[in-house]
C-alpha cells in the first residue's frame, strides 16, 4: 500500500469520527497559529537583517554613569573629537542628537523630534535616499545652507509621497532649512524622527559651550568598524582611550559616578528593549503548543484504545508495525496539515495585532508585515506534531493481538494507556500553570500601579502641549504671550484654573537626564561626596493649585516675582528635609552648582526659598521621594505645557482653548490635549499589554486544560463501567463515585500544579541567565493560579463524574 493510499483511508477514517476530527484541528490550528504569528514578529525585530550596508560592521557607542543613575549619559563633542582622533578600529563615527523643532512650512505648524547630525552621519550608517540626496561633508561647517532630510514614514504619512517637496524651505525654530531628499525606509534609532537636519539648522549646536563644553552631552554615537578591526578590537581599544580621557579630565569624570564605555552592534543595540518581552512571548506561545499536543495526544491516544479491535485485526492480517505506524502517520499529518492551514489563517490578523505590541518596545515593528516565515513555521510545527502524535499509541502485533480485544468489543483501558493518559493531561495542567502565574504576576504588577496615588488631580486637569515659540520673540514677549493664554483661557466658562509648567507628568519623564547639581545654605559634603541632583522646573503661579499639589510652607510664586527681581523657588518636601533637617527651609537659600547650567544659561547665583510644596514624582510611574527645584516663569523661561483645570468635562474646552492661542498666534503648535489620567494610562499601556496578551495565552491554555482533563475522565468513566456498576451492586453510594470522580480530577490538577511550579522555577532560573529582569510571581500569585487550575479541574471532572454516579448496575454488569 502506497503512502497516498493511507492517506485516502486515513481521510475515510477521519470522517467516520468528525467531532474528533474539528477539536483536534481547532486545537492545533491554536497551537500552530500562535507560535506562527509570534515567531514570525520575532524573526522580523530580532532577526531581519538591517537595510544599513555591511550592517554587520555598524555599532553603536555608549558612555554610562552607573553612579548617576543613568545607562546612557551620551556624549559631549569634545569627548567625539577625542574618540575620533584617537581611535583607529573604527573607520568613522557618526553623531546624532535628538531636539524638538517647531516646523513652520509644512502644513499645520508642528513640533517635529529631529536629528541633528554630521555630514558623516549616513555614510557611516550606511543609508540611501529614496528621492534628492543625503546629508554630507558640504553639509557642514557655521557657513553651511541650512539642509533637512525626511524620514521615509514622515514622508509617506505626513505628506502622502508629495515628491514636490524637496526643494522647498521650512522654518525649524529660529533658523531656515531646505528639504534635500526623502530617506529609505529604514530602523529609526536613536529616535523615530519626522526630518534630519544639518547642525547649522540648530544655533545651539554651533554655540562655543556646546562646542567645547566636555560635560554638555547630549549626543548619540554610531561607528563603524575599520577594515580587519572586529569588535573586541573595538571594545578594547574604546576603553584604553576612554580610560586616558577620564585621567585626563578629572574635573569632567566624577569618580563616584562610575563613567564607563561600551559598544555593541548596532542591531543588538536596537533590538535591546524588545528582545526579553519577546523571548518570554515566544515561551508563551511555545507552551500553548505543548498543551495543544498534550491534549490533541490524549484524543488520539483515545481513540486508539477504541480502535484496538480494527488494529489487531490488521495485525493479524500480517500488518506489520510499520504500516499500521504509517497509517496513524497519515492520520496525522491529514489533521496536523488541516491545523496548520487554519493556524495561518489565524496567524495573519495575530501578526498585525502583535507588531502593533511589539512597538512599544522596538522600533523595528513599526513596518512589520507579514511574510512566508509564518507559512513555513506552521508547516515546520505541523510536520512536528504530526510524528509525535504518530507515536503515542501502542500498537498490536500479529503474536500478540489477542491482548487487544480481538473477540470482545468491549473498551478495556490497561494502566499503562491510563498512565499515559494521566501524564497528558498532567503535562497541560503544569504549562497551563506557568503561563497563569506569570499572567497573575503581570495583573498584580498593573494593578498596583493603578492604585498609586500619584499627588495630582488626574481626572480634571487637562495638559496640552504649547512649545515655546522663540521666532521674532523675545523674552519678555514669549512670557507675555503664555500670560495672555492664561488670562483668556481663565475667563472661558467651566475653568477653574489655569497654569504653565515645563513637563507633562511622566509623558515628557527622562527630558532633563538625570537632574543637576545643587548646594544650600549650610551643606557641606563629606570627603568624596557629591552635591546632591535635583529635578529642574519652570512654573507659573498657581500651577500647583491647578494640578492640585498641596504647600506644606511658605507661599505660591506671585507676579512680584519677575525678571531683575530676587532670584526665588519652591522646593519639594523631600529636599527640603536633606538640605535642612529639623529646620524651616523658608527664606534659606539654595544654588545651582552643576557645570552644565553655564551651558544652558542658568544662573548659579543663590535662589531664596518661598515655598515647600509636597513631594510629586512627575517621572515615574511608580513615585518616589522627589528632588525638585521650581522657578517662576517669568525668571526662567521654560514654560511649554498648559495646564487647564476644569469644573466640567476637560475636553469639551479643548477647541475654544485651540481658538485662543491661534487667535494670538497663527503658528503656534497645539499638540496632544489630554487629561493627566489619560496621560498615565497612555504610559500604562505596555504594563496593560502586556497583561492582556499573557493573560489571553493564558486563557487559551485553561479552556485547552480543562477540556483535556474532562476528556480524560470522560474516557476513564467509559472504560470503568463494569468496574462502577459491581461497586454499586455491592452497596457503594452514588456520591461515593461522585466524589471519586471529582478527587481523579482534582489529584490531576493537584500533580500538574507541582510540576508547573517545579518547572516554572526551574526554567525562571534558567532564563535569569538569559533574559534580563527575569523574576518569581509572589506567593500569592502562584496560590491563585493553582486555586484557579484545582477549581477548573474539579469543574471539568463534575460531567463525567456525574455520570458515573447515574450508571444502572444492571446496564453496567452486562458491559462484558
Amino acid at each position: 500500500m502506497t503512502f497516498t493510499s493511507d492517506l485516502k483511508f486515513a481521510l475515510r477514517s477521519l470522517a467516520r469520527v468528525k467531532g474528533l476530527a474539528v477539536t483536534v484541528v481547532l486545537t492545533l490550528a491554536l497551537g500552530i497559529g500562535a507560535n506562527a504569528a509570534i515567531f514570525s514578529v520575532v524573526r522580523g525585530v530580532l532577526l531581519r537583517p538591517l537595510v544599513n550596508r555591511d550592517e554587520d560592521r555598524l555599532i553603536y557607542i555608549r558612555q554610562s554613569a552607573k553612579g548617576l543613575g543613568t545607562d546612557n549619559t551620551t556624549f559631549s563633542v569634545p569627548e567625539i573629537q577625542d574618540l575620533r582622533e584617537r581611535v583607529t578600529t573604527v573607520s568613522a563615527f557618526g553623531d546624532f542628537s535628538t531636539i524638538g523643532f517647531t516646523m513652520v512650512g509644512l502644513g499645520e505648524p508642528r513640533v517635529v523630534r529631529a536629528g541633528v547630525v554630521g555630514g558623516s552621519y549616513f555614510s557611516v550608517m550606511g543609508l540611501h535616499p529614496v528621492i534628492g540626496r543625503l546629508l554630507d561633508a558640504g553639509d557642514d561647517g557655521p557657513k553651511a545652507a541650512g539642509a533637512a532630510v525626511l524620514t521615509y514614514r514622515f514622508w509617506s504619512t505626513a505628506l502622502e509621497r508629495d515628491p514636490s517637496v524637496i526643494g522647498k524651505t521650512v522654518r525649524l525654530d529660529t533658523r531656515s532649512a531646505t528639504i534635500v531628499g526623502v530617506l529609505e525606509p529604514s530602523v529609526p534609532y536613536p529616535a523615530e524622527t519626522e526630518i534630519i537636519a544639518n547642525v547649522v539648522t540648530s544655533p545651539h549646536h554651533l554655540s562655543a559651550t556646546m562646542v567645547t563644553g566636555r560635560v554638555h552631552r547630549m549626543t548619540e554615537l554610531f561607528g563603524r568598524l575599520a577594515p580587519g578591526a572586529d569588535l573586541d578590537a573595538a571594545r578594547a581599544e574604546l576603553r584604553t582611550v576612554h580610560g586616558a580621557m577620564l585621567r585626563e579630565h578629572p574635573e569632567s569624570y566624577s569618580p563616584k559616578a562610575e563613567f564607563r564605555i561600551e559598544a555593541v552592534r548596532l542591531r543588538d543595540q536596537i533590538t535591546s528593549n524588545a528582545r526579553t518581552v519577546l523571548l518570554v512571548l515566544l515561551g508563551a506561545a511555545a507552551l500553548v503548543f505543548v498543551i495543544a499536543c498534550s491534549n490533541v495526544a490524549n484524543l488520539i491516544l483515545a481513540r486508539s484504545v477504541r480502535r484496538e479491535g480494527e488494529l489487531a485485526i490488521r495485525a493479524a492480517l500480517g500488518a506489520g508495525t510499520g504500516v499500521l505506524r504509517r497509517t496513524l502517520l497519515a492520520e496525522s499529518l491529514l489533521l496536523c496539515g488541516a491545523g496548520a492551514a487554519l493556524g495561518v489563517l489565524i496567524a495573519w490578523p495575530m501578526v498585525a495585532i502583535l507588531a502593533r505590541y511589539a512597538a512599544r518596545f522596538s522600533v523595528r515593528a513599526l513596518d512589520l508585515t507579514v511574510d512566508l516565515s509564518v507559512l513555513w513555521v506552521g508547516v515546520a510545527l505541523a510536520i512536528v506534531a504530526a510524528v509525535l502524535l504518530a507515536f503515542v499509541p501502542r500498537l498490536p502485533s500479529a503474536h500478540a493481538s489477542h491482548g487487544f480485544g480481538l473477540s470482545s468489543g468491549s473498551l478495556r483501558i490497561t494502566s499503562g494507556t491510563n498512565r499515559r493518559l494521566r501524564a497528558f493531561a498532567v503535562t497541560q495542567i503544569a504549562a497551563s500553570f506557568v503561563l497563569l502565574a506569570g499572567a497573575g504576576m503581570l495583573l498584580a504588577t498593573l494593578m498596583s500601579l493603578q492604585a498609586t496615588q500619584t499627588g495630582f488631580d488626574m481626572r480634571r486637569v487637562l495638559a496640552i502641549d504649547v512649545p515655546v515659540m522663540e521666532y521674532g520673540r523675545t523674552p519678555d514677549q514669549i512670557v507675555g504671550f503664555y500670560k495672555e493664554v492664561m488670562r483668556r483661557i481663565a475667563e472661558l466658562p467651566g475653568v477653574e484654573r489655569v497654569a504653565v509648567g515645563t513637563v507633562v507628568p511622566w509623558r515628557d519623564a527622562g527630558g532633563f537626564g538625570p537632574g543637576f547639581q545643587f548646594s544650600a545654605d549650610g551643606h557641606v559634603r563629606a570627603p568624596g561626596e557629591e552635591d546632591p541632583r535635583a529635578r529642574f522646573r519652570t512654573i507659573s503661579p498657581a500651577f500647583f493649585a491647578a494640578l492640585g499639589v498641596p504647600f506644606i510652607a511658605g507661599r505660591d510664586f506671585n507676579d512680584a516675582d519677575r525678571r531683575g527681581g530676587e532670584p526665588v523657588v519652591i522646593v519639594s518636601q523631600s529636599l527640603a528635609q536633606r538640605m535642612f533637617p529639623n529646620q524651616d527651609a523658608v527664606n534659606r537659600h539654595l544654588m545651582w552648582t552643576d557645570p552644565v547650567m553655564k551651558f544652558i544659561d542658568v544662573s548659579t547665583r543663590p535662589r531664596r526659598i518661598v515655598g515647600v510644596v509636597a513631594d510629586v514624582d512627575d517621572e515615574n510611574v511608580v513615585p518616589g521621594p522627589a528632588f525638585s527645584v521650581y522657578h517662576p516663569f517669568d525668571q526662567e523661561i521654560g514654560g511649554g505645557r498648559l495646564f487647564v483645570h476644569a469644573r466640567t468635562d476637560p475636553y469639551a474646552l479643548v477647541s475654544p482653548i485651540i481658538k485662543i492661542i491661534r487667535t494670538l498666534s497663527a503658528d503656534q503648535p497645539i499638540e496632544r490635549p489630554a487629561t493627566l489620567a489619560d496621560v498615565r494610562a497612555e504610559v500604562l499601556a505596555p504594563d496593560r499589554l502586556n497583561t492582556l496578551v499573557f493573560g489571553g495565552f493564558a486563557g487559551v491554555a485553561l479552556m485547552i486544560a480543562i477540556v483535556g482533563v474532562a476528556g480524560v475522565l470522560a474516557f476513564s468513566v467509559s472504560g470503568r463501567t463494569r468496574e462502577f456498576g459491581i461497586r454499586l451492586a455491592i452497596g457503594s453510594q452514588p456520591r461515593h463515585l461522585l466524589t471519586r470522580v471529582l478527587g481523579e480530577g482534582a489529584a490531576m490538577a493537584g500533580l500538574g500544579v507541582v510540576s508547573g511550579a517545579v518547572a516554572g522555577f526551574v526554567l525562571a532560573r534558567f532564563a535569569a541567565g538569559y533574559i534580563q529582569g527575569t523574576r518569581m510571581p509572589g506567593a500569592l500569585t502562584i496560590a491563585g493560579a493553582a486555586v484557579i487550575l484545582i477549581a477548573a479541574a474539579i469543574v471539568a471532572s463534575l460531567v463525567p463524574a456525574a455520570r458515573a454516579s447515574r450508571i444502572d448496575v444492571i446496564e453496567a454488569l452486562r458491559a462484558e
